[in-house]
C-alpha cells in the first residue's frame, strides 16, 4: 500500500530540485511538471490510479477543503512542505479527480531580480489609489503584486492587509505591519473582508482577485477613501482591462464607476512572462499611467482611444508592450518569433524590428 504522505514528499521534491512552476496529478497520466513553460511527464512514476489521485488530494486538503471540494466539485487551497509552498486547485474531469499545484516561492524577489521597470516604485510609494497588475494565468502577476507589497514592507510603516484565495506569498514583518487573511479560513468572502477592513486601520490592501461586482466597487471605492488598494484581473490589456470593470456592472452604475475608476486609478501593468533565449523566463510589459488624457478617456466613454495614448506617451513613464517586445528582441533576450506571438498588436510591431 502506497504511503501517500512519502510519496507527495518525493513529488514536491522533484519539483523544487527541478526548477519547475507547476505540477499536475491526473487519473490515467504520469505526474507532469511544467519548466520554462514546457510541460515533462515524470515516466520514472506510475501512471497515477483513481486510489493515486484520491489519496494524493487526503494529504493536500483540509477537512473543511475536503468537504467544499465534494460538495462543489472544485476547490483552491494552499499547502506547504518542508520549505515548499504551493497554490492549488482540485476539480473533477470526466468524473476523476485533478490536481494543479504551482509553486509559490518562498523568497520574494526584488523587482531588479525579476527585471521590473523602477517606475513600479512611485506606484507602492503612493498613498492612495487603486492599481492593478493583469495579464493571464501563469505570468507573474501575483509575484509582480508581492515584490510591490514587499517594497512597502521594507520602505515604511504601514498596516497592510491582504485577502487572498488561498495565501501565496508569506511576508516577513518588517517596517510595516502585515495582516494576511485566507478566504473560507480567516473570513467567509473577498466582499466580508473588504467591509471589515474600513474598521481595521489599513492603510494599504492587496486583493488576491477582482471577483464580482461588490468586491470591485468595494475596492474602487477604498481607493478613493485614503486607501492604497492593489489587485489583480485576468484581462490582456490596460484598455481591456478598464472595459472589463464598467462592462461587469449594470448599465445603470456604469456612469458612476466610470467616475470612480478615473479619479482613483493609478495605474495598470499588464506582462507577460516570455521564454529567453538564454534560458527561463523574461517579463515584457505594458504600463498604463492615470494623468488627465487618460481620465478624461475613461469619463467620456473612448477607452478605445487609450492604446493610442500608451504608444505616444512614453515621455510620461507609460510602456507601450511592442516597444517592451521590440526591446526585448534588441538586446538579444527574446526571439522575434515570440515577440509576435505575445504582441497586442503584431502589425504595429513590424514597424519596430
Amino acid at each position: 500500500m502506497t504511503d501517500y504522505k512519502i510519496y507527495l514528499a518525493e513529488l514536491v521534491k522533484t519539483v523544487v530540485n527541478e526548477g519547475a512552476s507547476d505540477m499536475h496529478l491526473s487519473e490515467g497520466r504520469h505526474p507532469t511538471i511544467r519548466v520554462s513553460g514546457m510541460l515533462l511527464p515524470l515516466v520514472k512514476h506510475a501512471v497515477l490510479s483513481k486510489a493515486d489521485t484520491a489519496g494524493l488530494l487526503a494529504e493536500l486538503l483540509t477537512d473543511k477543503n475536503k468537504e467544499l471540494f465534494y460538495s462543489t466539485k472544485e476547490v483552491d487551497f494552499s499547502y506547504s512542505l518542508d520549505s515548499a509552498r504551493f497554490r492549488g486547485n482540485a476539480y473533477f474531469q470526466q468524473g476523476a479527480v485533478s490536481i494543479s499545484l504551482r509553486l509559490v516561492p518562498r523568497e520574494i524577489r526584488t523587482f531588479e531580480e525579476l527585471n521590473l521597470p523602477d517606475i513600479l516604485k512611485t506606484f507602492a510609494e503612493k498613498q492612495q489609489g487603486f492599481f492593478l497588475v493583469v495579464g493571464p494565468v501563469g505570468h507573474g502577476k501575483s509575484t509582480t503584486l508581492a515584490a510591490m507589497i514587499d517594497y512597502i514592507n521594507t520602505s515604511r510603516a504601514e498596516h497592510i492587509l491582504t485577502i487572498e484565495d488561498p495565501i501565496e506569498y508569506i511576508y516577513e514583518q518588517k517596517r510595516s505591519v502585515i495582516d494576511q487573511r485566507e478566504v473560507r479560513i480567516d473570513t467567509d468572502d473577498f466582499p466580508n473582508a473588504l467591509r471589515s477592513m474600513f474598521r481595521e486601520d489599513v492603510d494599504v490592501v492587496l486583493i488576491g482577485e477582482m471577483r464580482g461586482i461588490e468586491t470591485i466597487s468595494t475596492a474602487v471605492t477604498a481607493g478613493e477613501t485614503g486607501h492604497l488598494v492593489f489587485s489583480t484581473l485576468h484581462t490582456n490589456s490596460a484598455s481591456q482591462t478598464i472595459d472589463r470593470i464598467i462592462d461587469s456592472f449594470p448599465g445603470t452604475q456604469q456612469d458612476q464607476i466610470r467616475s470612480q475608476l478615473a479619479s482613483s486609478l493609478n495605474g495598470i501593468f499588464s506582462q507577460r512572462l516570455i521564454p529567453r533565449i538564454s534560458g527561463g523566463l523574461i517579463p515584457a510589459y505594458e504600463l498604463l499611467i492615470n494623468n488627465s488624457a487618460i481620465a478624461n478617456l475613461i469619463r467620456e466613454k473612448r477607452t478605445h482611444e487609450i492604446n493610442t495614448v500608451i504608444e505616444t506617451s512614453s515621455q510620461d513613464g507609460m510602456v507601450d508592450m511592442n516597444r517592451c517586445l521590440a526591446d526585448l528582441v534588441a538586446r538579444g533576450e527574446i526571439t522575434i518569433e515570440n515577440a509576435y506571438q505575445f504582441s497586442f498588436n503584431p502589425k504595429n510591431l513590424e514597424r519596430l524590428l
